[in-house]
């Protein structure tokens, strides 16, 4: 999320660069909400545990020529935000506060104790 907007898959190679634009020598935070329903047999009520996770991060202050070739590579076309902080998009971000993991797409460490308290592992 930057500036109250939240930021999908860029619809294009010219949204994604936009996006990078804006993003650019910026903080932005990816906000993830997790939820574990056990449904039980018909009849009973479902059980279900529930978390957000929030990360911030604070992109570099990269050129026009670096958010072209990284465009460029098609990378960022499917990725929210238009950059991948686990591929050649890593290379854009100076910082990452809070989990990496929700960064890259799901929380891994949340989304493991959430799964604890279910039984679940």
């Amino acid at each position: 999320m930057l500036d109250g907007r939240l930021l999908g898959k860029p619809q294009d190679a010219a949204d994604a660069a936009r996006m990078l634009r804006d993003l650019r020598g910026r903080v932005h935070e990816v906000i993830t909400g997790l939820a574990v329903v056990d449904l039980p047999a018909a009849g009973a009520v479902p059980r279900q545990e529930t978390a957000s996770v929030t990360s911030r991060v604070r992109m570099g202050q990269y050129t026009d020529a670096e958010i072209a070739a990284y465009v460029a590579t098609g990378e960022p076309l499917d990725k929210a935000g238009g950059y991948a902080v686990q591929g050649l998009g890593g290379r854009l971000v100076e910082a990452v506060e809070g989990c990496f993991t929700n960064v890259v797409g799901l929380p891994l460490t949340t989304t493991r104790a959430l799964l604890a308290r279910r039984g679940l592992l």
